[in-house]
């Protein structure tokens, strides 16, 4: 049989693969069409299909899915309407789309994909094999390593939220004269922004993966493999360890370190540094089973209130039948 393709359980054709790690899914693996289904347990799949099984299905997934998709370019070589500088210096196999303008001395690696309406200012520099989806912004002095991925709307480099108050209570801006440093193999997600250092950097390290409208603040440093979700937010100046994973909505509040392995549930509110390996939840942070514990409580205090003001009445009343009494 051949194989033309990798989908859901539910959508898989006869000539798809399919994949099941959740124990919940297995009612749709007994209906499956899929000619066979990649798994970890080769008990979460009926008799009567075949599975491929392996320590790690996701990943094997991930490989399926990547032997069926082809690499995206919106535009071959530079369009017509590109604007680019003279300075400026491309590689090989190098596409820039329509309406993109690339500034004085911004270097190009080879095989870098430039979408449409993306602005490269002066000094960038963009390693090799990018992705660089549409309306994306990389700002002046920039550096992007290779195989580096923004989508779209993303911002590196934007000026850092910096601001000193004068005597009559009004904002002085301060001048934002650093710059931002990706290295390899890290994603940025649409609409996300990475903000230049006042001085010096902000850096986000190799193999880092940052999603959809993440605020990165200026002079931050976010370590090797860590996972940023959806909306987390860095105050300037947050220090994120390796393989550290924050949740949606998690938000650090600057000039701390969040040590290795940590992983922040989502909605976190995080005031301190953080040591290594912790698994944290809440406002203020604390750790995640005493949140669990906590929340569980919570969720009684009405009615623990009543028993409370119930006993207060009672043993008021006691204690007034005493004074009486004496």
């Amino acid at each position: 049989m051949i194989i033309t393709g990798v989908s859901t359980l539910e959508m898989a054709s006869a000539s798809e693969l399919s994949f099941l790690s959740n124990p919940k899914y297995t009612r749709q693996a007994a209906t499956t069409q899929a000619a066979a289904i990649i798994t970890g347990d080769a008990l979460l799949v009926p008799k009567n299909k075949a599975s491929l099984v392996t320590t790690n299905p996701y990943l094997a997934f991930a490989h399926g899915l990547e032997l069926f998709t082809h690499q995206f370019r919106t535009f071959t070589g530079v369009h017509p309407t590109a604007v680019i500088a003279p300075t400026a210096s491309i590689g090989e196999n190098v596409s820039v789309g329509p309406y993109s303008f690339l500034g004085e001395r911004a270097i190009i690696g080879k095989n870098v994909s430039i979408s449409s309406h993306c602005a490269i200012y002066e000094g960038v520099e963009i390693g090799e094999d990018c992705t660089i989806h549409s309306h994306s912004v990389i700002r002046e002095r920039c550096r992007l390593g290779n195989r580096v991925i923004l989508q779209n709307g993303s911002v590196i480099g934007s000026d850092g939220f910096g601001y000193a108050k004068r005597d009559d209570h009004s904002w002085h801006k301060i001048p934002q004269t650093g710059i931002v440093v990706i290295e390899d193999d890290v994603e940025i997600g649409a609409g996300s922004c990475v903000d230049r250092a006042t001085i010096g950097e902000t850096r986000i390290r190799r193999g880092a993966k940052i999603d959809n409208l993440v605020q990165i603040g200026h002079g931050s440093s976010v370590g090797e493999d860590s996972l940023l979700c959806a909306q987390a937010g860095l105050a300037g100046s947050t220090t994120v360890g390796s393989e550290v994973i924050l949740g949606g909505q998690v938000g650090a509040a600057g000039h701390l370190t969040i040590g290795d392995r940590v992983v922040a549930t989502a909605q976190t509110g995080i005031p301190n540094s953080v040591r290594p390996d912790s698994v944290i939840s809440g406002y203020p942070a604390i750790n995640n089973r005493d949140w669990l514990k906590a929340v569980s409580i919570f969720a009684q205090l009405p009615k623990l209130y009543k028993e409370f003001l119930s006993l207060k009445k009672k043993i008021d009343s006691i204690e007034t039948t005493s004074r009486s009494e004496n």
